[in-house]
């Protein structure tokens, strides 16, 4: 499987396979390319409908035009810990943040999301998120304040009081919880609707069948989000 940047040919090919309604994997498979990368090119390049091959190939050259002075000479990026591989690091960031954007969540918001989860301490602050993502701070501030919102991050304080924003297994069960009392309050407001409409009546029956399936699934949501949340929490006598 070949390595290195896409060359022009291999996005013309992508550009084709798009046209022609291909999935990732199908065009990745026809190019010899692993599906991450053409899933990578095609998002940060105008996504399906807007992907354009000749612009997708100059705005990557611009992008390592302007990475190339930043980059120490005679290194290719900086040292990682624990003998990590620092262009593997770099290529899984970009994954990761690849897959957080298919989620729904904007380019910068995935790239802050990415940073928080990728660093060993598990939290970053402002200054430290503005030099690792060469942004201003109103960037992060903003990104931050969204993501807050969504219960995606958390802000805590060091022991130097200084404002630090984290994310931990802790987080993604909040998140499940808020998760099933909104599935709860759909499904209050959906019976609510079979009252009004008549039971009975098509329009009635289709809320009444999106309720038992919400019902449904949130019981078994919460259900497994407190198992969960009880097997992470539980030491081993490894941990003991």
């Amino acid at each position: 499987m070949p390595g290195g940047r896409l060359t022009q040919p291999e996005r013309q090919q992508i550009a084709l396979g798009l046209a022609d309604g291909l999935a990732y994997a199908e065009i990745a498979r026809r190019i010899d390319r692993p599906t991450s990368t053409i899933t990578r090119e095609v998002t940060r390049n105008g996504g399906p409908a807007g992907y354009r091959a000749d612009l997708a190939h100059r705005a990557t050259e611009r992008r390592a035009h302007r990475r190339r002075p930043a980059v120490p000479r005679g290194s290719a990026a900086p040292p990682q810990p624990h003998g990590r591989d620092p262009e593997a690091v770099r290529e899984y960031e970009e994954a990761f943040v690849t897959v957080l954007m298919q989620q729904g969540l904007s380019k910068m918001m995935a790239r802050v999301l990415g940073c928080l989860y990728t660093t060993d301490a598990g939290s970053l602050t402002a200054a430290e998120l503005v030099q690792r993502l060469q942004v201003s701070p109103a960037t992060i501030s903003k990104s931050i304040a969204f993501l807050e919102s969504q219960n995606l991050v958390r802000r805590e304080r060091d022991d130097r009081r200084r404002e630090r924003y984290a994310v931990d297994d802790e987080l993604w069960y909040q998140a499940m919880v808020a998760a099933a009392r909104s599935n709860a309050q759909f499904v209050e407001t959906a019976r609510q609707g079979v009252g009004i409409l008549g039971a009975g009546t098509p329009a009635a029956v289709r809320l009444e069948n999106i309720a038992r399936f919400l019902d449904f699934v949130t019981e078994s949501l919460t259900r497994a989000t407190e198992q969960a949340r009880e097997v992470l929490h539980t030491k081993t006598p490894n941990q003991a």
